[in-house]
């Protein structure tokens, strides 16, 4: 996660999950307690600022489009280093928690790549525009606690893309851009799978700690992320995801009382 470099930090990322699935990358059993969750690494011309400080460009023209993909592929490298601090911090579990983090993590370069691809058509790359440091915040919030992020990175931040992304789509398309479309699509239907792996470790963690997982999931949205509770939730995506019916129920209600 220190690299800086994101096409480094991309490459061990897939040079690490090829040894990991080969059994070849396995943590000792008298590795020391994880340190101190801190920044990753980024590229010092990455300019990070609070999100209402993040330019809104629209999409019809070249630079607003490069501007609508460096945000997402900010969200991918961020998500990348999510998931392998989700690999080192959380000890003491069933080794297909980390099977299901270190492939989140190589498909999260795989996105990046895609969507760095798209912005080098556009005549830009990774770092030329601000970004905002929401996710990894999160990510340090929950950093002591391992239910806590199962609840509030994959199943609130990711979910969120679930919700929104069919809406990129659809403008993207009406801007003739069918190459990042595309793009998207890929990523939407593999985002379903990592929205599905935290749901999985969420109850997980909720079995383990003897917590009904509906009333822990509202409690920690109240606390922790209230403002991601806006509609419209994309309910065919969420059902997939893992999301119940009496879940995504919850959620309407919550949101509607905003």
């Amino acid at each position: 996660m220190a690299e800086a470099d994101p096409l480094r930090k991309v490459a061990l990322t897939r040079e690490y999950a090829a040894q990991y699935r080969a059994g070849q990358l396995k943590l000792a059993a008298d590795a020391p307690m994880p340190e101190p969750i801190r920044m990753p690494g980024r590229p010092a011309q990455l300019r990070l600022v609070h999100p209402r400080e993040v330019p809104r460009r629209g999409l019809g023209n070249a630079e607003g489009r490069a501007a609508f993909i460096h945000a997402i592929a900010h969200i991918e490298l961020n998500a990348i280093d999510l998931a392998w601090d989700a690999v080192y911090r959380f000890r003491g579990l069933p080794s297909s928690f980390h099977a299901d983090w270190v492939g989140v993590a190589d498909d999260e370069s795989r996105h990046f790549l895609l969507l760095r691809e798209r912005l080098q058509a556009y005549g830009f790359d990774y770092g030329d525009f601000a970004a905002h440091n929401g996710l990894w915040e999160m990510c340090e919030k929950t950093a002591h606690d391992g239910l806590a992020r199962m609840a509030l990175v994959p199943r609130v931040l990711e979910a969120r893309g679930l919700d929104v992304t069919p809406g990129m789509i659809t403008k993207l398309r009406s801007s003739n851009d069918h190459a990042t479309a595309d793009v998207l699509e890929i990523i939407l239907r593999e985002e379903v799978a990592h929205v599905a792996a935290g749901t999985r470790w969420y109850r997980w963690y909720c079995a383990r700690e003897g917590v009904e997982p509906r009333a822990r999931f509202i409690a920690l949205l109240k606390e922790h992320a209230g403002g991601y509770l806006n509609g419209p939730f994309n309910l065919e995506a969420r059902l997939l995801a893992g999301f119940d019916e009496e879940e995504m129920a919850d959620l309407l209600e919550q949101a509607t009382r905003r």
